[in-house]
Order: C-alpha cells, then sequence, then structure tokens
C-alpha cells in the first residue's frame, strides 16, 4: 500500500511542478492585456478568454498537488486534538462519506460537459471563438488526480490504523 500511495504522490508531484509556472504565461498574456488597454485604448479581443480559461485550468490541475502537500482546507483546530488513531478514522470516514459523492459527481457531470462541448463544437463567445472543450476536459483530468490523490491519503489512513492495531 505504500508503494502505491508513494507512486500517486509522484505522479501528482511531476504534474504539479510541470503546471505550476505555467501561471507565468498567463500572467503575460494578462499584461499584454493591460498594455493593449493602456496604449491602443482597446483590450485584445482574445486575451481575456484564454486568461480566463488557462487560469481556471491551472487551479484546477493544481488542486491535487494542493492536496498532496496538504495545502487545503480542513478542520485542523479539532482534529489535532484527536489520537493519531482517531485522525485516521475521521480522514477514511471523510473522504468516504463527503469526498466519493463530490469526486464521482465531479467525473461524471465533467465528462458530460466535455462530450457536450466537443459533440456540438462549443466556442467562446466573441470575435475569437476559442474552442470550450479542452478546458472541460481538464475537468475530467483535476478530477481524476484527486482521486489519485485521494486515494494515497486514504491508503496512509489505513496503514496508520494498521500500525495502531497491530502495536
Amino acid at each position: 500500500m505504500n508503494a502505491i500511495a508513494k507512486a500517486i504522490d509522484a505522479i501528482n508531484e511531476a504534474f504539479g511542478r510541470i503546471i505550476a509556472p505555467l501561471i507565468a504565461i498567463i500572467t503575460l498574456i494578462v499584461l499584454y492585456d493591460i498594455a493593449s488597454r493602456f496604449l491602443f485604448g482597446r483590450p485584445s479581443d482574445w486575451a481575456f478568454d484564454v486568461t480566463k480559461m488557462l487560469f481556471g485550468a491551472h487551479f484546477m490541475l493544481m488542486a491535487a498537488y494542493g492536496l498532496r502537500h496538504h495545502a487545503h482546507v480542513e478542520v485542523d483546530v479539532l482534529k489535532r486534538l484527536l489520537s493519531r488513531r482517531k485522525q485516521a478514522v475521521l480522514e477514511v470516514l471523510g473522504y468516504l462519506i463527503f469526498f466519493v459523492p463530490f469526486i464521482w459527481m465531479l467525473i461524471t457531470l465533467g465528462w458530460s460537459f466535455f462530450e457536450r462541448a466537443w459533440s456540438r463544437g462549443e466556442t467562446t463567445y466573441g470575435m475569437v471563438s476559442i474552442p470550450v472543450y479542452p478546458i472541460k476536459g481538464v475537468i475530467v483530468v483535476a478530477a481524476i488526480l484527486i482521486l489519485l490523490q485521494a486515494i494515497a491519503i486514504v491508503l496512509r489512513a489505513i496503514m496508520q490504523l494498521r500500525e495502531e492495531t497491530s502495536a
């Protein structure tokens, strides 16, 4: 189980380290749009849509990396008062009760959104019609990465429970 958890961690670590620096590209596009507004008196036709889509994709794809590094919102105030065994039980139950339905919904609805956008050739509005299906596909990819990281967390909690039981 530990090998599986470490492999999942490695996948999300590598993916996060590849995706994280891409915020610089988004920043450059925003700067271009600001300069275009300032220098030419009008924004570019494509920059706002592109930055909105890229930032959404960046945020979603970094979610699993954030979960891996415990950079997510959690009720630590109460959890820290519990023993490690109770924390592990709470993690397993929390992921089974709350996370599984949410991630199931995210994957199934995300796939439906992607499929519909792909089949209809959905694009953004305006002069520059940017395809929407890649961003909707990112929903599914991000959900799978988050699911994998959750599996690693639950596996670690189960290993903790086994250690406490055998000790």
